[in-house]
């Protein structure tokens, strides 16, 4: 599988606490969407054993996390993340026999850990498992994410949370307590994604050129019988220009829009019968000037083992727009791929300029699925606002006018391989 790639939102209030690299040096594969002639990876809980925990205990988050292969296969991929999508940085050995993370844990936090292995046959392996890590104190921490910096207009603002809050009346306490301002005003809510995550976002994308500050009023305030709000880090986006990308599948074209205005057109090339890629809205998520896809880490039937140039990434499943030199023939003409855009390398290289992490990407007319809402990368944006409001716990009263003055929601008033 591809290098697994860092999110963006955070998950801890620990300070030294690095989770913005990649895992390991992994090889990518393009994930289908339906085959019938993919073979699924088989359950390798045989073939890896992890440090400290079977997911059945917390553990020590000062403690490193290990995957170690087991009978002679070896490990292609180690992917662990939190609730919010934020990865681990950790190091992979050349063998491909252990991996280790390179920066502490968080604490008080849930993380899944998925695992990619080969056998002896070269027959794909995948096993998961979640654990949570110990609580520093009976607090109820938050994180917000993304880091402070500069954004598109898609992005989405994230809250994670160190414990679970399942009551209506514990989640109206929090959901008060998370201050969400932009400059100019904007109208938006919060969703809560799970018990630990919730994700805001306007009712249209943010304005060009805004200032969004995302602050915790939770600290000291008791959430429900003995647990208590923590600390935690405010955060700012600088909103970009409006940068948004049409794909229409059934053309083979890609529009770039910048502040409303076409800056250029190219031919493209999605997802092919059987891996059709994701209609829907999606965000860019990340840039990678070079990516390795391989077929046979997630039984792709289609073998390919390619190096891949100017890759930005739209899925965490792994949808990109990306250079396809050897697809220039179909290019504006047929879908060949397994599921990503591909252009050119002039074109694709051109793109990845033109794009930063939170800018817009839409895609019509495939004949694939659509694009998840949560898990899989931001697809908030395909929710419907009036579905968006029932995610939060404050109702239809939950719309409101983020003021510079920070006055949103003080009261009633108020996210794994590559395809190429």
């Amino acid at each position: 599988m591809s290098q697994t790639s860092p999110r963006r939102t955070a998950i801890s209030r620990l300070p030294y606490l690095a989770l913005l690299a990649p895992l390991a040096v992994a090889l990518a594969a393009c994930e289908g969407s339906g085959n019938p002639l993919a073979a699924a990876p088989y359950d390798a809980a045989k073939q890896v054993a992890f440090s400290d925990t079977d997911g059945s205990k917390q553990v020590d988050p000062n403690k490193p996390l290990e995957v170690t292969s087991k009978g002679g296969s070896r490990i292609t991929d180690v992917t662990a993340t939190d609730g919010t999508g934020r990865v681990v940085r950790g190091e992979l050995d050349a063998k491909g026999t252990k991996w280790r993370s390179t920066a502490p844990l968080a604490a008080g936090v849930h993380y899944t850990v998925r695992v990619s292995t080969e056998n002896g046959d070269g027959a794909p392996g995948l096993q998961t498992i979640g654990f949570d890590t110990k609580p520093a104190n009976n607090l109820l921490d938050v994180t917000f994410g993304p880091d402070s910096g500069t954004y598109g207009v898609g992005e989405p603002v994230t809250a994670a949370l160190s414990k679970p809050v399942t009551d209506p009346a514990a989640r109206a306490v929090v959901e008060r307590s998370l201050h969400v301002t932009s400059t100019p005003a904007v109208t938006g809510s919060w969703y809560w994604v799970d018990s630990r995550t919730l994700h805001y976002r306007p009712k249209e994308y943010w304005p060009a050129h805004a200032t969004v500050s995302v602050t915790s009023g939770l600290n000291g305030v008791q959430v429900s019988k003995g647990l208590y709000g923590g600390p935690a880090k405010s955060v700012t986006m600088d909103i970009g220009d409006k940068v948004f990308a049409l794909t229409d599948a059934s053309s083979h074209q890609l529009t770039l829009y910048r502040n409303g205005e076409a800056v250029r057109t190219v031919p493209v090339t999605t997802g092919k019968p059987g891996y059709a890629t994701r209609n829907g809205i999606k965000v860019v998520l990340e840039k990678q000037s070079f990516v390795q896809m391989k077929s046979s880490t997630v039984g792709i039937a289609d073998f390919y083992d390619l190096p891949v140039y100017w890759a930005t990434r739209v899925t965490w499943s792994g949808e990109y727009v990306h250079a396809a030199p050897w697809s220039v023939g179909s290019q504006g003409v047929a879908n060949t791929s397994h599921g990503c855009t591909g252009m050119s390398t002039e074109n694709a290289h051109w793109f990845f300029d033109q794009v930063e992490p939170g800018d817009v990407v839409e895609v019509v007319n495939s004949e694939g699925h659509d694009m998840e809402p949560f898990g899989n990368g931001f697809g908030d944006w395909n929710v419907p606002w009036d579905k968006w409001l029932q995610g939060s716990a404050l109702g239809t009263k939950a719309t409101s006018a983020s003021q510079a003055d920070d006055t949103t929601h003080r009261g009633d008033p108020a996210r794994l391989a590559p395809r190429v």
